[in-house]
């Protein structure tokens, strides 16, 4: 009879039985850390090379957790058959409950994308069963020896606590029970019924008698509309951020907002410079990402409070208890593992509190409003306050880490039409990388740039909206401008652009996103060596590079308003491509620059683009062509034809030039971008280094710009009045 033979040598199936378990809490335990060391950085970058290790950890930490809980129940129950066991069961039942610690993860990630929050209900039963589980262990270790059982009770009740706090964070940021949180109470009105029946019975008494609308005096002033003149401290920026917060959270959800509410936030952001607003809107974002990814809503109550310092509490005791257990029946490096698992579990929790100390809501669970802060300047909170903030901007402002010195991003992904067919990759090797799903992947990392976003940019988007904003004292103004795609700015007379209009007016907004980005790129090119207006300039090159990334990069976040911007977008390339081929300009086809991308000279550029320039476009492209190709590459030279043709004026001692101009018009196509994408494509960009047409969207509702604005405050009272 032959002698079976067992593939895996029994070597390495005794170190397998050894070590499985202790790697695995080991392995829980360092995802545990990444977690809440790295998490943070998700909202102050897109960089792949972050959020992929990140999203990585944070599906492989429940894993980790989930398996050695397992593996723990597995080890008992051989030890209760009668097997060899590793481990004492003792202290097999005092690990299980570090690993309930584990599965209710950091404060700093509570969800990857706003989908994962949709799953709470799975969460708590995944609550209920590892419970269950950890108690099955227990069980099985009965009667516990050593004096474990009470460090293993209150470790389990502090793994029940993290879990618990876990899954309620999911639950209140699921899109239900968000928009429930922002509903307010029911109101019946004044008593109809009960007051035209007395209106009626003193009119057949033939007694004068009218009805007199009065305001609710609650409605009359409130303090939000008092607001402290000039520059923003630190505090004041958090604390008007929050109060803000408190108001347009409802975006989220596409909830509406009173005229009230709109003429307090207009007013208020009417009255900034546009440092001060973009900080404000900017810790605004930073409380809704914590909301919606986060623990700390959770931890900032008074139930949280108290769970919180129950669960630091119970950790210290187990360490405590377990120190003055005989632990000379355990192996000496389960020993150690014991004490790993409890140091760690306390090093993990100094560090979340160290995080919610410096957190921006301890300044608001401290003092939310900053109306108290002008008339005690001098109290012992607001000190407290000052300090812990000067603390954190001076810890974050490190020349050194930028990305630990912001509240998001801060960089803007451009995406060139021109440079990327001149520099596509051979058909060959795209066809490979499609097949493995790598293309996106790819051109993120080889096609796109990311460039700083920069004060004079941020401050030409602050003075159009707030152009805009003085513009628009009623709802159809409001919706007026958010429509617009470039005709407001056309419009204007003295600008003397008419001619333009049909190419924002008579296209759709992906084709016009298309031929303006075209066109804008051609302009520049062309003036490679005589620049003029070279702030507007710079300005209308970077928002054209972005709103293009947006559209061919970022098609699910587009996806209300491309349209068939792929399809234009893929006809154009083959055009594009086609005619550099057929004109001999130099495409970068070098081995080098189609596997791993490169930059494009600027020669090339130029070359590239008076090539263009220089087709005859006396008859339309689509007389030509039809209605077969959706390319738009000679529609775009025409409009740069129009657009290098228009004449340099002086209106109120400003330059206003062609550039002056796709400036302005860039503003509205990203401005009708902002207004209308799904809010809740605005909220998942949070979790990836935030953007900035997710600013704009929400600096836009402050200035009181957009449809979510439809109810009239009206009369809230009516009053009975008899005559004598």
């Amino acid at each position: 009879m032959a002698e079976s033979s067992d593939p895996i040598p029994e070597a390495w199936k005794s170190l397998w039985d050894k070590w499985d378990l202790r790697s695995f809490i080991f392995i829980s335990l360092f995802l545990q850390t990444l977690l809440v060391l790295v998490a943070p950085l998700r909202k102050r970058t897109s960089r792949s090379w972050i959020i992929m290790p990140l999203w990585s950890a944070y599906l492989l930490a429940d894993w980790a957790a989930n398996f050695a809980v397992g593996l723990i129940a597995s080890s008992n129950d051989d030890s209760t058959s009668g097997s060899k066991k590793s481990t004492d069961a003792d202290l097999l039942a005092f690990w299980a409950p570090f690993l309930l610690v584990h599965l209710g993860g950091p404060d700093t990630i509570t969800a990857f994308a706003l989908e994962d929050n949709e799953l709470w209900l799975r969460h708590l039963f995944g609550l209920l069963f590892q419970c269950v589980a950890v108690v099955y262990v227990f069980i099985q270790a009965l009667p516990v020896k050593e004096n474990l059982w009470i460090p293993t009770l209150l470790m389990f009740l502090a793994g029940v606590i993290k879990y618990a706090e876990r899954t309620r964070s999911l639950y209140l940021a699921s899109a239900s029970s968000f928009r429930d949180s922002m509903l307010t109470e029911p109101d019946p009105g004044p008593n109809y019924a009960k007051l035209m029946d007395e209106y009626y019975s003193k009119k057949m008494a033939r007694l004068p008698t009218w009805i007199e609308m009065l305001p609710e005096p609650d409605r009359v002033v409130k303090a939000a509309n008092i607001f402290k003149p000039g520059e923003l401290t630190n505090l004041e920026v958090v604390q008007y951020a929050y109060r803000y917060f408190e108001t347009f959270k409802g975006l989220v959800v596409d909830l509406i907002f009173s005229f009230r509410e709109r003429n307090q936030s207009r007013d208020f952001f009417l009255a900034r410079t546009a440092e001060d607003a973009f900080r404000v809107v900017e810790v605004e974002l930073n409380f809704l990402y914590e909301v919606l990814f986060t623990k700390l809503p959770v931890v900032y109550d008074r139930l949280g409070y108290c769970c919180r310092c129950f669960s630091f509490i119970a950790v210290i005791m187990s360490l405590v208890l377990f120190y003055h257990t005989d632990k000379e029946k355990f192996e000496g490096f389960d020993v150690g593992v014991t004490y790993t698992l409890l140091i760690g579990a306390i090093t993990l929790d100094v560090i979340a509190f160290i995080m919610l100390v410096f957190s921006d809501w301890t300044v608001v669970a401290l003092r939310k409003s900053p109306d108290q802060v002008t008339s005690s300047t001098k109290s012992r909170s607001h000190r407290i306050l000052s300090w812990l903030l000067k603390i954190k901007t001076k810890r974050l402002k490190l020349d050194s880490l930028p990305i630990l010195s912001r509240r998001w991003g801060e960089t803007m992904s451009t995406y060139n039409v021109i440079s990327y067919c001149l520099n596509r990759r051979p058909r060959k090797r795209t066809v490979l990388y499609e097949y493995v799903g790598l293309t996106t992947f790819l051109d993120e990392i080889w096609y796109v740039e990311r460039i700083r976003f920069y004060p004079r940019l941020r401050d030409f988007i602050f003075e159009e909206l707030k152009a805009k904003s003085l513009m628009a004292d009623d709802l159809d103004t409001s919706r007026e401008i958010c429509s617009a795609k470039g005709e407001w700015v056309l419009r204007i007379e003295d600008y003397g652009c008419k001619e333009l209009l049909p190419f924002v007016v008579d296209v759709d907004y992906d084709e016009s996103l298309l031929l303006w980005h075209i066109a804008t790129d051609l302009c520049y090119n062309d003036e490679k060596d005589k620049p003029q207006n070279k702030a507007y300039r710079e300005i209308a090159k970077h928002i054209s590079d972005y709103m293009i990334y947006l559209l061919v990069m970022q098609p699910n976040m587009m996806a209300a308003v491309s349209g068939i911007g792929l399809i234009r977008f893929r006809d154009t390339c083959a055009e594009a491509t086609k005619f550099f081929k057929n004109s001999n300009v130099r495409l970068r086809n070098s081995w080098f620059i189609s596997c791993c991308g490169g930059s494009i000279d600027q020669e090339v550029l130029l070359e590239a683009s008076r090539r263009i320039l220089a087709v005859n476009t006396e008859v339309p492209p689509i007389t030509v062509k039809g209605d077969r190709s959706k390319s738009v590459l000679f529609d775009a030279a025409i409009l740069a034809h129009k657009l290098k043709e228009l004449p340099q004026k002086e209106i109120n001692k400003e330059k206003v030039d062609k550039w002056y101009i796709i400036s302005k018009v860039w503003i509205e196509l990203l401005s009708y971008a902002a207004t209308h994408i799904r809010s809740d494509s605005h909220a998942q960009q949070l979790s990836r280094g935030g953007d900035l047409i997710t600013i704009v969207w929400l600096l836009m509702a402050h200035f009181g710009l957009g449809d979510q604005f439809q109810i009239n405050e009206g009369h809230a009272r009516a009053k009975l009045i008899v005559g004598k």
